[in-house]
């Protein structure tokens, strides 16, 4: 039977979520096949994809989920490629809006999903984030700067001609790269907001914190190579690195009112109002995402913790960047 799309995962040591990824995305007709890449994991993972309807590709050596992507799309059988990660769980309907959104955006566009507002798992931070990153990256459904691998579809052929992910660059920017790539090819980027998937975070805040730091450490560096550092690029976003701004320029103010400058705190609550107010699409969004206590709880996380991860990450990414320039 032919196959109409192929659903491509990588994985590596994912076994406590891979298991709820391919049980909704194995609930599938004939013209759909999942291939799971098992980039040499150390778990149980090989054991757990053997229980489900789905094809498995073993890399012998960890290569990195570029690699692991590539290797899936290699031997797809589907005339159209959804990249999804083992941590997300498809909707009901999330391949059938895939199909209806590539066939309508044609062959030489990708077209791109995002997170549900509400993850898999009901914990505060991880609320957040999905909320977070998903007002982020659909806030310009019709020209995003990227689209995300835990939602991407784009045709076999347009994905062959780029030449895929680029192997060996910096980890978990190799969609923003392609994405970036892409369009220099002529590929159009589009976003669908139909096209969701639930993560699953299971955050607590030690782990928001730590993948905030994280993320912005590597943003920073590829974005100086980039050179569009200050670009509004989904999560790495105006309002983000206004918040960022404000933050530390406002803490400055707070001390420089303390040694008996009052103005200062003027400047300090200026930043604040304006950080509100560019925010204010964020704000609505966590609203929708859990109601008003749960907004209020976010928006005081958001600006007055949040920042000092993507703070430290931003320092330890130019301090690496410089490192690089300077050689050896």
């Amino acid at each position: 039977m032919p196959v109409e799309l192929s659903v491509i995962i990588p994985n590596r040591d994912g076994a406590t979520t891979l298991e709820r990824c391919l049980a909704a995305a194995c609930v599938l007709d004939g013209e759909v096949e999942v291939i799971v890449v098992d980039d040499a994991s150390r778990d149980a993972s090989v054991t757990l994809i053997g229980h489900f309807p789905c094809r498995l590709v073993r890399l012998d050596r960890h290569a990195g989920a570029a690699a692991a992507r590539n290797a899936g799309a290699a031997v797809a059988r589907g005339e159209m490629l959804f990249f999804t990660d083992a941590d997300c769980v498809l909707e009901p309907d999330t391949l059938r809006r895939v199909r209806q959104a590539l066939t309508d955006a044609g062959p030489d566009a990708a077209v791109g999903g995002s997170y549900t507002l509400e993850p898999y798992d009901r914990r505060f931070f991880s609320r957040f984030q999905s909320a977070f990153i998903r007002y982020s990256e659909l806030k310009r459904p019709a020209a995003p700067d990227y689209i995300a691998t835990h939602a991407l579809a784009i045709s076999a052929e347009t994905f062959r001609a780029s030449g895929g992910f680029a192997s060996g660059g910096l980890p978990i920017l190799e969609d923003v790269e392609f994405s970036h790539r892409l369009r220099r090819q002529g590929v159009r980027l589009v976003m669908d907001p139909a096209i969701q998937v639930r993560h699953i975070f299971d955050y607590s805040l030690r782990r928001s914190l730590a993948n905030a730091l994280r993320k912005s450490r590597y943003w920073v560096r590829y974005s100086l190579g980039n050179r569009d550092l200050l670009a509004d690029s989904g999560t790495a976003s105006i309002e983000l690195k206004f918040n960022v701004a404000a933050f530390f320029l406002g803490a400055l103010g707070l001390a420089v009112a303390s040694l008996g400058y009052g103005a200062a705190l003027y400047g300090a609550a200026a930043l604040a109002a304006a950080n509100l107010f560019i925010s204010r699409g964020l704000l609505r969004t966590f609203r929708e995402a859990g109601g008003t206590r749960f907004a209020l709880g976010a928006a005081l996380y958001y600006v007055a913790v949040y920042p000092l991860p993507v703070g430290a990450g931003t320092v330890a990414g130019l301090a690496a960047h410089l490192r690089r320039s300077a050689g050896p």
